[in-house]
């Protein structure tokens, strides 16, 4: 399944995608009402913000409820009608997770990544975090800091942790993802080479773009071998395969876990292939007015935009 946060003014709502169009979860419960069996009633005191609820309410529960608006014309029909089930190119996007506890990446994870810098690929996870506070969704702005004049773009596979993690094991780390999405690890380079942490350079407010939807692990049983790309203004910038990834993601979250406990919600970044702005001859950083479009194989497609 793919599961959303449609953005709906000050609030969020959690959404899962139905081919072309997006059920609304809280409206579509109150459209079906007495329909639904004793098992939904408990989804009514959930939050039911963002993709993390959707999860933890179970898979099944929420793929009963598609199949029972999908199976029935005049409820879809009454969906619709009454905006529970709505156009996904007609609504807006939150992140999928709205409020992550934490937001971890990997620096140089890709073997061509090292290559173009002529480093050494490091011989154990590079973990950094960035800050929750530069989350932003899908079709939002890049916000051009006052205090950088080199940003750069890094186009990113992420997951999502789904159930506590302390010292796991990498034969067993995938049982503990709920699902996998896009990032943007936007970067401060000129923050990044002087001074000597990345806090700022990577957690600068809008420097987390991450979406459109978390697609769980059911339905993305490999993530080592998606196609991911990016392209800058209609020109492709970064081109590569997850295969590429020197630390696959049970081994970053073996590697992460240890005496470090992971949270329902915890979102990881894995790391950008070759193709940045500043290894560019010369470099390239972004401008106003940049559109940036991240794809990756079987998720889908993250757009936004630089002012």
């Amino acid at each position: 399944m793919k599961l959303l946060s449609i953005r709906a003014q000050d609030a969020h709502r959690a959404g899962v995608v139905a081919g072309d169009e997006v059920l609304d979860v809280r409206a579509a419960l109150g459209v079906l009402g007495d329909k639904l069996g004793a098992s939904f009633a408990a989804l009514m005191d959930n939050k039911l913000e963002d993709a993390l609820d959707l999860y933890l309410a179970g898979e099944d529960l929420i793929g009963s409820l598609i199949g029972l608006v999908q199976s029935d014309k005049s409820l879809a029909g009454e969906c619709r009608e009454r905006r529970a089930l709505v156009s996904l190119a007609g609504i807006k996007l939150g992140p999928p997770v709205i409020a992550p506890g934490k937001i971890l990446a990997v620096g140089l994870n890709y073997a061509a990544h090292a290559a173009e810098q002529n480093i050494k690929p490091p011989e154990s996870p590079l973990i950094f975090s960035k800050n929750v506070t530069c989350l932003s969704g899908p079709g939002g702005a890049i916000r051009l800091p006052r205090i950088s004049k080199q940003c750069d773009y890094e186009a990113e596979l992420a997951f999502v942790i789904g159930k506590q993690a302390t010292s796991v094991s990498r034969e067993t780390a995938l049982d503990y993802v709920a699902g996998y999405t896009i990032m943007n690890d936007v970067t401060a380079r000129d923050l990044q080479h002087n001074e000597r942490q990345w806090a700022r350079a990577k957690g600068l407010d809008t420097f987390g773009p991450c979406g459109p939807w978390l697609v769980t692990s059911e339905e993305l049983p490999d993530p080592h071998n998606l196609n991911i790309g990016l392209k800058l203004n209609g020109d492709a910038r970064q081109r590569s395969n997850t295969s590429d990834l020197i630390f696959k993601i049970p081994e970053i979250i073996e590697f992460v876990s240890q005496d470090l406990t992971l949270k329902p919600g915890d979102i990881i970044s894995t790391g950008t292939p070759s193709g940045v702005g500043v290894f560019m001859n010369p470099p390239v950083f972004l401008r106003h007015g940049d559109r940036i479009e991240i794809t990756i194989e079987k998720i889908g497609a993250l757009q936004n935009y630089v002012e």
